[in-house]
């Protein structure tokens, strides 16, 4: 009978303890699973985010998405209040948004299978180096092409940036403005990465030149360009690619040093439905959320290169393109000098805009008269005078952190004002001192010629 209850005794803890451990794992199961909800915060457009909800809720029966659009403007703010505003998931393209939050420690591990989704775009970083953070799709910049009008008007199509610095190129170009036009300022410093700091500089200015400034809704690009207003539009590709596959009859060139915005999604750390926040990162970043990008009312660049095996006709792989194109960026310095850049852009091209363009086509008369060694010396000495930026890049990186960026909220947005000043007045003094040069060697060669 002793062995008989011991083993009895046995057997029913044995019982309670499996039966505990069910207790226990049950609930761990289901967090585990998504369910009920998913509050994701976004500035996405309907067309978009419609379609992912869609296809995320039939891909999860029984779990609903909530979305909260915000503006990237208005997004920190709201994510700073007490339990993150309760938001699961932010899902957008603000890139620097993404790196504010992380440094606040915003997010947590999203803790996701990675397998097939690559950090980088050759040299180009798209995802949080930490991690905390991952590209969700890209864009890419290039130009807007009217083919028609590049027709009509016996101009080349171009290919690279420095295309479109000569002056039959004046008028033919819409440029956005980096402290106006959202996807800029990543565009600018693309080109001064590329290109090098001065040498960038100098290409901004030229292209400005012969440009009319975009200020507000980089959309309308693609209308201007499209309307025969402009041969060439500087603008992010989805814009002109979703024109484009709606009937628009553009081109979108890709030039060789180009580089990409990416959206990213996060998992926030008070996440109140964890499982559904993964479960959303999860479709989001799979092959079935991937190929929703490529619907011809979004058009974005999918980050999982596997994807682009069954892209639509004509459609750019960004993967297969950095094969050629040996570009290193610097996302971290970029996103640092982004208000100082946005300024200086202003000071060097918008506020000046008529003078630039005065003293440039001066410089480029004086380029093409020059016709022996001493001129042409002048006329280098004008466009070097012309070129010169008034910081270097070293100023530059020290002073970033006293510049706010363009859209980010502040009180004090006249602090600088001494500072852009100073710059102005050199960048005059240089500008007339560059006309004065390229007008004596006019005037030299008009002499010459008058003595034939």
């Amino acid at each position: 009978m002793l062995r008989t209850s011991l083993s009895l005794r046995k057997l029913l803890a044995a019982a309670i303890f499996s039966f505990a451990s069910v207790l226990v794992s049950v609930p761990a199961l289901a967090a585990d699973k998504p369910a009920g909800k998913v509050v994701v915060m976004t500035s996405y457009p309907e067309e978009v985010v419609a379609r992912f909800e869609a296809a995320f809720e039939k891909a999860h029966p029984g779990t609903r998405v909530e979305i909260l659009w915000r503006r990237s403007g208005d997004a920190l703010s709201y994510l700073r209040k007490p339990n993150q505003g309760d938001v699961d998931v932010y899902w957008t393209p603000a890139q620097r948004n993404f790196q504010i939050l992380a440094k606040e420690g915003a997010f947590r591990r999203p803790d996701l299978d990675m397998t097939g989704l690559p950090a980088k775009v050759g040299g180009f970083p798209i995802s949080d180096p930490a991690g905390f953070y991952l590209a969700s799709e890209i864009a890419g910049y290039g130009f807007a092409i009217n083919p028609q009008r590049l027709q009509d008007k016996k101009l080349p199509q171009p290919k690279q940036w420095t295309d479109l610095t000569g002056p039959e190129w004046q008028d033919e170009i819409v440029f956005p403005v980096p402290g106006k036009v959202g996807f800029a300022p990543i565009l600018i410093d693309i080109i001064l990465q590329g290109y090098g700091w001065d040498k960038g500089w100098a290409l901004l200015q030229s292209i400005g030149s012969n440009a009319r400034l975009l200020g507000q809704g980089g959309a309308n690009i693609s209308d201007d360009v499209r309307n025969g207003q402009a041969s060439v539009g500087v603008s992010i590709d989805f814009f002109i690619k979703s024109a484009i596959a709606n009937g628009a009859p553009l081109q979108f060139i890709y030039p060789g040093i180009t580089g990409y915005s990416p959206a990213h999604v996060g998992i926030m750390k008070g996440a109140p439905n964890p499982a559904a926040a993964r479960a959303f990162a999860t479709f989001v970043l799979s092959d079935e959320g991937q190929k929703i990008l490529f619907h011809h009312d979004i058009r974005k660049l999918p980050v999982r290169p596997a994807v682009y095996a069954g892209k639509p006709a004509g459609y750019f792989d960004p993967f297969e393109a950095a094969k050629a194109m040996p570009f290193v960026f610097d996302t971290e310095r970029a996103l640092a000098r982004q208000g100082f850049n946005n300024t200086l852009f202003d000071v060097l091209i918008s506020n000046e805009h008529a003078r630039l363009r005065q003293a440039n086509d001066k410089v480029i008369q004086a380029e093409r008269a020059a016709n022996n060694t001493e001129l042409k010396a002048r006329a280098a000495q004008a466009r070097s005078l012309l070129d010169t930026i008034p910081v270097s890049e070293a100023e530059a990186t020290a002073l970033a952190p006293q510049f706010v960026f363009a859209f980010d909220e502040t009180t004090d947005v006249h602090r600088n004002d001494a500072v852009t000043a100073q710059w102005t007045t050199r960048i005059r003094q240089n500008r007339e001192r560059a006309e004065q040069l390229a007008q004596e060697v006019l005037n030299a060669t008009a002499k010459q010629a008058s003595a034939r």
